[in-house]
């Protein structure tokens, strides 16, 4: 019974670790002088699974991978029938570092 138990790490696809890249002014420079790039991941992602799944996509070597886990804050906000109160999402931020003379090109595609 215990050789037929599933991993859910294993079973997830690799696409599906990676959210969406985060493009902004910040990361675009950080990709320019630093050869880092930051992406949203799954919450439940580790470092290893976060690594695999860049270079399975986009075919590059990654030298270091950090991670930040963002909780979700309260937000309220005024209206004419009252306070309505909401919440953010939270998430999960991978920095990553590629190796010397590796990149990614975002805008490939466009």
């Amino acid at each position: 019974m215990e050789n037929q138990k599933i991993n859910s790490q294993n079973s997830t696809p690799m696409s599906s670790i990676l959210v969406k890249p985060i493009i902004t002014e910040k990361m675009s420079i950080q990709g320019d002088k630093l050869n880092r790039y930051g992406f949203i991941v799954r919450r439940d992602a580790n470092k290893i699974q976060i690594k695999k799944a860049i270079k399975e996509l986009y075919g590059v070597d990654v030298l270091e991978v950090n991670t930040m886990i963002f909780t979700g804050k309260n937000k309220y906000r005024y209206t004419k029938s009252g306070f309505i109160a909401g919440r953010t999402k939270a998430f999960k931020k991978a920095i990553i570092t590629l190796a010397e003379g590796e990149k990614i090109d975002f805008y490939s595609n466009i």
